[in-house]
């Protein structure tokens, strides 16, 4: 039994502890999740009889699961806050940069037919085989190329999504290739000077498709889940080391269960030096506001 765990955790990512090593071993593993496991992290609150949120985690262009893990702290937020976690990686182009297939801005410059949204449908899947996964409250939370593709599972999977984060990624820019049919609270969160993604977006021109500023993309969000405009308000936060209270916050007024919000980090770059654990708790406890009807 230990040798056959052993081997399933190797190829499919599967939990090697003795309570779930037999339903592991028993379950029906999704092609997609042979050829692609997963990292995934189980906090000791975890308690198998009840539901437990699950966050997913998208890393930027040109890294992985567990490098954007170490980034954002999330398996220590994921410890104190109580949510099982996966933090999958995308697949590999011809210059070796892992990438999300998430919109024709960003970043499949090979053209590659990877279908990433069927690929994080099964992630979710596995992990409910797997764990006791709250059905209700399943969210993602990506980074620039991760952070597009969450806008594209929100777009194409939103009555699985409870609710994203992304940091400095974007919408389409054509909003009709968005095929939305429910509501997804959406926190956009943004550096103004950002020099990787533009917080002001990028007009199309030059070969390359634009993108939507990031007050735009959250606007078009806002619209989706039948919200008002996206306003400011007087409200501050200090999510980055070495300035204070540096982060705007703007937000639509929504009906019950339904969110948009903009955070716009001063000054702050594509890469921001966040406080720990204090990013991590912000985004997750926003998220927790919200669950699938």
């Amino acid at each position: 039994m230990r040798v056959l765990v052993a081997i399933c955790a190797l190829l499919v990512g599967c939990s090697t502890s003795t309570e779930n090593s037999a339903a592991d071993l028993a379950r029906v593993v999704d092609p997609l999740i042979v050829a692609r496991s997963y990292q995934s992290h189980v906090p000791p609150s975890y308690d198998p009889a009840t539901p437990m949120p699950l966050v997913v985690l998208l890393h930027g262009y040109g890294v992985n699961g567990a490098t954007q893990d170490l980034f954002f702290g999330l398996t220590e937020t994921a410890n104190t806050a109580g949510f099982l976690y996966a933090y999958p990686d995308g697949t590999t182009n011809s210059q070796g940069s892992g990438f999300w297939n998430a919109t024709d801005s960003c970043c499949n410059f090979d053209d590659s037919p990877v279908d990433d949204v069927a690929y994080l449908n099964a992630v979710i899947d596995d992990m409910s085989a797997r764990y006791n996964v709250d059905a209700k409250r399943v969210y993602f939370i990506g980074h620039s190329n991760g952070g597009f593709m969450s806008y594209r599972m929100a777009c194409d999977a939103g009555a699985r999504v409870a609710g994203i984060v992304v940091l400095a990624g974007a919408m389409w820019q054509d909003e009709t290739k968005c095929p939305a049919t429910t509501p997804v609270p959406v926190l956009h969160v943004h550096g103004d000077d950002d020099q990787v993604i533009s917080y002001d977006g990028r007009a199309a021109g030059g070969g390359l498709p634009g993108y939507p500023s990031a007050k735009q993309s959250i606007a078009d969000w806002a619209t989706i889940n039948g919200c008002g405009a996206v306003t400011d308000t007087s409200e501050t936060l200090d999510l980055v080391t070495g300035a204070a209270v540096e982060t705007k916050v703007a937000r639509a007024s929504c009906p019950a269960g339904r969110g948009a919000e903009l955070w716009t980090i001063t000054g702050g770059s594509h890469y921001p030096s966040f406080n720990m654990p204090t990013w991590g708790d912000k985004i997750v406890g926003w998220l927790g506001q919200f669950e699938r009807p």
